[in-house]
């Protein structure tokens, strides 16, 4: 009985009318809308910095998979969560998948702060993320101009960095460049 809970739980996130992410947390589904403009141009800038560097190798190591917003499937149907942007190495996952669910887990994940997705993102998702595994994550916050950026260390997140307004970050997973911050925010 328990399964067909969670798959009913799956079949309300795939009928979200268009405009609402939805991600199943801790067993419970949650919904928030399309993000705002500072959101969405601070997840884009960043992408950008790391995309070129990482995914296709011109000035950093390459060797990783860049990607915004993917369905996460931590748990097939059951643990499914949606960052901002997330991070593979290659080696661990070959090639993207050819549907819409990602499988394995990220290696890296940044997750936009708001208003209304500060708490869940951190008190819920970065939770989830630790015990799923993931090795870094950046929480980004363009209301504020900051960023954060963790490492996983037994099983907690320990933080490796604090970054304000136009700093100059090297961190890992991507310290091989320098991202500079004043980069991120729209204006």
């Amino acid at each position: 009985m328990h399964a067909r809970a969670e798959s009913s739980l799956y079949q309300q996130l795939e009928s979200l009318p268009p405009g609402l992410i939805g991600e199943i947390l801790n067993g419970q589904l949650h919904t928030q809308p399309r993000p705002t403009g500072r959101h969405a141009y601070a997840a884009s800038a960043l992408v950008a910095e790391l995309f070129t560097s990482f995914s296709k190798g011109r000035g950093g190591r390459g060797g990783w998979w860049i990607i915004d917003e993917p369905e996460l499937h931590l748990l097939e149907d059951v643990e499914v969560d949606v960052p901002d942007i997330a991070g593979w190495r290659r080696e661990r996952m070959p090639s993207v998948p050819d549907g819409h669910r990602f499988t394995v887990v990220p290696d890296w994940v940044c997750e936009i702060l708001s208003s209304s997705t500060e708490s869940k993102d951190r008190e819920i998702k970065l939770p989830i993320y630790a015990r799923f595994g993931v090795a870094f994550a950046w929480p980004l916050d363009p209301r504020k101009r900051t960023l954060e950026t963790d490492a996983l260390d037994d099983g907690a997140w320990r933080e490796t960095g604090r970054f304000a307004d136009r700093d100059q970050v090297r961190a890992p997973p991507f310290d091989a460049v320098v991202i500079a911050l004043d980069g991120l925010w729209a204006a």
